[in-house]
């Protein structure tokens, strides 16, 4: 089964979000583009997660509990889960392993927490693009270990990526599938990395980037299991 998919997308609760990305918006606007499945990957939270989810309730497209975890080598990791359990277990690790940092939101933002209805539940203080003290391999066991899967985000961009930290992929590291931004050549990235899954998605922080790269995978099944097992195994 062919499902088109962006795994990368933010909510106004990232401060580099833009408040018009609610979670119905971003939910009407990926139905618009015809999308099946979304990920919602906010720095370093889930707690839009759930809204999102459930205003997508009914309407087929499938919604993977995400969020952007950045490792204390500056490396920006895609972290996917299969359920809002698992997600927050993983939140309850990042907000761990981060040093306290209040928002300011004149100079990078507001970070609104939205319900199904996008009015304001709380706006988050504490600065959510501040790293963690978390290694790259950390992240990633964690993930696994939660019955997710984190994979090295944007790595053809010249910061915050695996490639441009540290210039090639350690061998050993369990990571079957890599990210690509919008921008990137597809082409170009799948046949350089041929033994890894490639994805490529919007990294949305605007409404008219959602569903962008228009990219499909192959899964057995209409779940986000499915999904996230596709995305476990790669190439493999």
């Amino acid at each position: 089964m062919k499902l088109s998919y962006d795994f990368h997308i933010h909510t106004a609760l990232s401060p580099c979000g833009d408040e018009s990305m609610t979670p119905n918006n971003i939910v009407n606007m990926s139905l618009l583009n015809e999308l099946d499945v979304i990920g919602i990957a906010d720095h370093h939270s889930c707690r839009n997660v759930e809204a999102v989810m459930q205003v997508a309730e009914g309407t087929g497209l499938l919604v993977i509990p995400g969020m952007e975890v950045e490792s204390n080598e500056e490396i920006h990791m895609l972290c996917l889960f299969p359920d809002m359990e698992s997600i927050r277990a993983m939140g309850e690790v990042v907000d761990r392993s981060r040093q306290g940092k209040v928002n300011d939101a004149a100079l990078f933002g507001e970070q609104l927490v939205l319900d199904k209805d996008d009015e304001i539940v709380e706006k988050e203080g504490n600065l959510l693009t501040f790293a963690t003290d978390m290694t790259m391999d950390t992240i990633i066991m964690t993930a696994y270990r939660l019955g997710g899967i984190a994979i090295p985000a944007h790595i053809d961009r010249p910061s915050y990526s695996l490639i441009s930290n540290l210039g090639f992929i350690p061998p050993g590291l369990n990571i079957p599938t890599l990210e690509i931004s919008q921008y990137a050549s597809y082409d170009e990235y799948t046949k350089r990395y041929p033994n890894h899954l490639m994805t490529q998605s919007s990294d949305a922080h605007e409404l008219g980037y959602i569903g962008v790269c228009s990219r499909t995978i192959e899964v057995d099944e209409r779940t986000i299991g499915s999904v996230i097992s596709l995305l476990r195994k790669g190439n493999s």
